[in-house]
């Protein structure tokens, strides 16, 4: 069980290491790290699948540190999909480290530019210092390329680690953590409900992860939090000496606690927060007006961040496709994605609407949501969804 103290991999900073097989990513982020969390071989194409470790890194805080396939692996389908699978982790990426290894870096130069093109920082390494420091010709030819100074490192006698680190954090993004989960919503010391339905997904005995990070950030504003669950909301509020100044529900509930709330009491989602938090909430609020010009011709796709056996009564495979059926007739056409994949043809779809993303970290939504813009789709997210639906979207609360 996650702790209220420990930072979710979600929002932590993402710095994936990119570069050919066997140029030394695996040693880079075992130095880096301190630990052989990568398996380290002579014989290239070792790692296969992503490999994520979580730490901290002094002074930047929280990071997640990510080692990539070889993206030259041209053995067969195997090499292709290790390839296809080092793409995908371009999405997550906050930082990149490219390693060079010799003058011929014409793959390393498209790389960059793909990163580049998603507006990600890119530090280019050397790697192996302790075989090839001082050969000025491979330095000279990346500074005239990209402009900037290669840093010379050595996993083996772990030089450079202090310097790659002092680059990353100087490539940390701007608005990198500048979001909190409530934004301008909630007030120093106030009042705040939680209506928190006991979900059917999590674990028995655990939050999900919106509420405990929610319970964390109000706790940090000194606000007296009280938590219910929905069939519990109408005897909580009964029970207060005074209306919450703000309510935050599941989506879920929209409807029933509108209905109930004091006149006073604002009303937000755990969702609509997440919308804000991890994506674009004008992109997502905008994207919802799509939802008056489906037709039973239509076309959607809902996307869910994890993956999960579906159960009973799930709000992405269940209750929001019935809702939008009923309105709109059975022949709609709702196609469901879950986890790191996503179509990679958009425009056949009318609308998208993601859920609220607490396992993506703030990159990967909002690549998501770039993906859905160049294709000209409208995108919005399951909270402002429910809120549509429900026909109180005017009359609920978004953090700026």
């Amino acid at each position: 069980m996650m702790s209220l103290n420990e930072t979710p991999r979600a929002d932590r900073l993402h710095v994936a290491i990119f570069g050919k097989r066997n140029t030394g990513k695996s040693s880079l982020i075992n130095a880096l790290t301190g630990q052989n969390i990568s398996l380290v071989s002579d014989r290239p194409g070792t790692t296969t699948d992503p490999v994520f470790k979580a730490m901290e890194l002094h002074p930047i805080g929280p990071v997640v540190f990510i080692d990539t396939a070889g993206f030259d692996d041209d053995d067969g389908e195997l090499g292709l999909l290790r390839v296809e699978k080092t793409s995908e982790i371009i999405s997550q990426t906050d930082v990149a480290v490219m390693l060079f290894e010799d003058v011929d870096f014409s793959k390393e130069k498209r790389w960059v530019q793909k990163l580049e093109a998603a507006g990600i920082p890119v530090i280019p390494v050397i790697g192996k210092a302790d075989e090839i420091y001082g050969e000025s010709s491979l330095a000279k030819a990346i500074k005239e390329e990209m402009e900037i100074d290669p840093i010379f490192v050595s996993a083996l006698r772990r030089e450079g680690m202090d310097e790659i680190k002092e680059a990353i954090e100087k490539a940390v993004p701007e608005d990198f953590k500048r979001k909190r989960i409530l934004g301008d919503l909630v007030k120093h010391g106030e009042l705040v409900m939680l209506v928190m339905p006991q979900d059917i997904q999590a674990p028995k005995g655990r939050l999900i992860l919106p509420q405990v990070q929610t319970i964390r950030e109000l706790l940090d504003n000194k606000c007296t939090t009280v938590c219910t669950t929905a069939d519990g909301f109408i005897r909580s509020l009964k029970a207060l000496g005074r209306a919450p100044g703000l309510i935050i529900t599941d989506s879920q509930c929209f409807k029933e606690v509108f209905e109930h709330k004091p006149r006073e009491s604002r009303l937000t989602s755990f969702s609509v927060l997440f919308a804000a938090y991890k994506g674009d909430i004008h992109v997502f609020a905008e994207g919802a007006a799509a939802i008056d010009n489906l037709t039973a011709r239509s076309k959607v796709l809902i996307a869910e961040a994890c993956t999960h056996a579906p159960l009973e009564e799930d709000i992405g495979r269940e209750k929001i496709p019935r809702m939008l059926r009923n309105r709109f007739g059975e022949n709609l056409q709702i196609d469901m994605t879950a986890g790191a994949k996503f179509p990679s043809d958009l425009s056949k779809y009318d609308l998208i609407i993601h859920c609220g993303a607490c396992m993506f970290n703030r990159r990967h939504l909002l690549s998501r949501i770039s993906e859905a813009q160049a294709a000209g789709v409208a995108i919005t997210n399951y909270g402002i969804t429910m809120a549509k639906l429900n026909g109180i979207l005017d009359k609920i609360q978004m953090p700026e």
